[in-house]
């Protein structure tokens, strides 16, 4: 008797946490969750009006400058505003600046497979509580899928001779080009130490 009580503690213990990287439950993030989500939705939000509204005014130039002096500043609005850290990363980056990290590379190629699959981009998200340098730091990163407005102007296969000038002069080691509407294009990520 004492051992199937124990069999049944362990399954009991060990199934949420085998469904935790998928889907946490709320009470496992302590409220990062539901800040998390909306720091990625503001900083979504604020840079495509940003990027819609430098493309309506002075084209895809304009566009390429938000992208870089503007989109900072947007991600540090977010980050205060939310108490936490929150940018965004790929796989195929233009900027050095988002290049993934260990857990972001982890994390993304997980979305790519979930996309192969038949995964919509924009319904994948992913968190959980990683150990960084001996603390425990809530991370939660979620798709962001290439809209035919205003991303693939800068970020599709056919990027005038101009603005592909532009872009390399200013990124030479360019590799965010040659996407299609709704293929995954990276993902916002988000950061609040805990302990």
């Amino acid at each position: 008797m004492p051992r199937a009580a124990l069999l049944i503690g362990l399954t009991v213990a060990i199934a949420p946490a085998q469904a935790w990287a998928d889907n946490p439950p709320p009470f496992e993030t302590g409220g990062n969750l539901a800040a998390a989500r909306a720091a990625a939705k503001d900083l979504g939000e604020n840079l495509r009006s940003e990027l819609i509204a430098a493309l309506k005014a002075g084209g895809p130039s304009a566009a390429l400058g938000v992208c870089r002096t503007v989109a900072p500043s947007i991600a540090e609005n977010a980050s205060k505003t939310h108490d936490l850290t929150v940018g965004r990363t790929a796989l195929k980056v233009r900027n050095p600046d988002n290049t993934p990290d260990a857990f972001e590379r982890r994390v993304l190629a997980d979305f790519v497979r979930k996309a192969a699959a038949g995964s919509d981009p924009a319904t994948l998200e992913h968190a959980e509580i990683a150990t960084e340098n001996g603390k425990s730091t809530f991370r939660y990163m979620k798709a962001i899928p290439t809209a035919a407005e205003p991303c693939l102007v800068c970020h599709g296969s056919n990027i005038e001779a101009s603005l592909k000038a532009e872009i390399l002069e200013l990124y030479p080691s360019d590799e965010a080009t040659g996407f299609v509407a709704g293929e995954l294009r990276g993902a916002f990520t988000v950061r609040r130490q805990i302990r």
